[in-house]
């Protein structure tokens, strides 16, 4: 059996490049007020890339009074295509101020947050939604130095979607319109603020509310839902989000419901395969690139002491992406 590979340490550097270890340590951590010759750093470096030395974290942590770890807090939802980019666009903003981003997971179970927080020495923590009080003082007893958003952060609602939704249909001459909510129960929040906007435009353009039907993302429950709206002379659908649209999609073909002549519909995250749908789904998109460098900035200028204004990061970008459903 081969034994392990030693991790290459500082020492190793030091005695290849034939310089002292604080040398070495002046030239990695790139400290200021040293009047070490351009040839000698030159020499650490290449050996420091030669040996495939890597700074090990706690001691870098020690050296800098902080670790480069961001937690993200991610909860327990179906991980769609929408939260996979916005940890990615997280991450590689996070990444260009020097900061690495690690996941937890919610639906994993396993050790809470503020456990998690504390073995990996995270600096910072990010959630999608504001942590409760006693959460956000567990995370700080367990060493983290920032918590975003906090409890009393104006996290952006999902108005907006809700708002967009509607007032297209409403625009298209939709005098009645349903909402199609989502059957997971951790989605019941956002989904409330969503058909909270439709609500909304409805009451400002003198409309019934919107009927609303739960419904799973099966032909045989997203069929009934539609009946169910056919029959009260529902025209307009909004659905959660694009998932659950693509789900009235299908029960309206096994309905034999021509969309968008007998029922239109809207969905919302503008998903890969939103465009790809027969027809392809109309939506509402939002800018996740931005979204994650103002949560990524927001972070950063936190670290350093600054306040930003509006740390929120979804809803305010919501877009019509007008397609053929409705």
């Amino acid at each position: 059996m081969t034994p392990p590979t030693k991790r290459v340490t500082s020492a190793d550097v030091a005695q290849a490049a034939g310089v002292s270890r604080a040398t070495v340590s002046y030239v990695l951590n790139d400290r200021p007020g040293q009047s070490i010759p351009e040839a000698t750093r030159r020499r650490i470096i290449e050996t420091a890339e030669r040996l495939e030395y890597r700074p090990h974290g706690t001691a870098r942590s020690l050296a800098s009074g902080r670790s480069d770890i961001v937690l993200l807090s991610v909860p327990d939802l179906p991980i769609g295509a929408s939260i996979s980019r916005f940890v990615e666009e997280l991450a590689t903003a996070l990444a260009e101020s020097g900061l690495t981003l690690v996941t937890h997971l919610a639906s994993a179970g396993g050790r809470p947050l503020p456990d998690v927080c504390a073995t990996v020495g995270a600096t910072a923590v990010i959630g999608f939604t504001p942590f409760d009080t006693d959460i956000v003082r567990a995370l700080r007893r367990a060493g983290a130095e920032v918590v975003l958003p906090s409890p009393i952060d104006d996290a952006a609602p999902m108005l907006p979607i809700g708002h967009v939704q509607a007032r297209h249909l409403v625009d298209r001459g939709h005098r009645r319109l349903g909402y199609a909510l989502p059957a997971h129960p951790n989605f019941e929040q956002t989904a409330a603020e969503r058909l909270l906007g439709v609500t909304e435009i409805c009451v400002e353009a003198r409309l019934p509310p919107p009927m609303t039907v739960t419904l799973r993302l099966d032909e045989d429950t997203a069929a009934d839902a539609v009946h169910q709206w056919s029959e009260a002379g529902i025209t307009g659908i909004c659905a959660f989000n694009d998932e659950t649209a693509i789900a009235v999609l299908a029960g309206a073909r096994r309905r034999n419901l021509h969309i968008p002549g007998d029922i239109a519909v809207i969905g919302a995250d503008d998903i890969p395969v939103a465009p790809l749908t027969t027809p392809p789904l109309t939506t509402v998109r939002f800018d996740l690139h931005a979204a994650a460098r103002r949560r990524a900035e927001t972070l950063v200028a936190s670290l350093s002491g600054r306040v930003m204004p509006n740390a929120a990061t979804t809803g305010a970008d919501a877009r019509l992406i007008r397609r053929s459903s409705t």
